[in-house]
């Protein structure tokens, strides 16, 4: 029984540190209401874009192996890095688009 009522009073990492937070002077974080279905689009998304993000690594290795001159390989980092940039800022992009969209009016 006393485990239970120990266990009752504990605090989530999460609590404590918005909790470090507040002390700081720093205000919590808005919690938005998302739909489900929101919810579920946003996970596809993150999905989506990680599934690319793999592939695209395990072709920049594949094409790594290949190459031996330095400059080439300098090159095929280059470009992984853009591409790498570019996936992410789309991901972000759509995340932030259906966050907006699911939110009520203010």
């Amino acid at each position: 029984m006393a485990q239970r009522d120990k266990a009752a009073g504990m605090k989530s990492a999460y609590e404590l540190a918005l909790e470090r937070l507040e002390r700081q002077g720093i205000e919590r974080p808005r919690e938005e209401s998302v739909s489900d279905e929101t919810r579920r689009r946003l996970g596809e998304v993150r999905q989506q874009a990680e599934a690319k993000l793999a592939e695209l690594e395990i072709l920049h290795r594949d094409r790594l192996k290949s190459l031996y001159d330095p400059a080439k390989r300098r090159e095929e980092e280059e470009e992984y890095v853009r591409e790498r940039r570019r996936i992410e800022a789309d991901r972000d992009r759509k995340l932030e688009k259906l966050r907006s969209a699911g939110q009520p009016p203010a």
